[in-house]
């Protein structure tokens, strides 16, 4: 009985893993490939937002399999958009580069 239990716990727990992923990349200057620091990245359609690092680092976390599209912004920069396709039990990267305005 034991024996059935943990299988069965440990068989959810792998698929339910399955279902989501990771997305992450670095946000950084076309020009110099300097990482841009505090540009706001915006998930769609998930609506979750956040912040890239001082090494232009960002991520999200336990996203559901679809696609998506990546919106960056900074002042100083023309926003940027990557439309992005999340695999199961993966971790997709998603580097966007930056354009300064002239």
């Amino acid at each position: 009985m034991l024996t059935l239990f943990f299988v069965l716990a440990t068989s959810c727990s792998k698929t339910e893993e399955n279902f989501y992923s990771t997305l992450f990349g670095i946000v950084s200057d076309n020009e110099t490939g300097n990482p841009i620091n505090a540009a706001t990245v915006v998930l769609s359609p998930s609506g979750k937002t956040t912040v890239s690092g001082a090494d232009g680092r960002y991520e999200f976390k336990d996203l559901e399999i679809m696609q998506y599209t990546v919106t960056v912004q900074k002042a100083g920069y023309l926003t940027n958009r990557k439309t992005v396709t999340v695999v199961s039990g993966e971790s997709v990267q998603a580097d966007i580069p930056m354009t300064k305005e002239k």
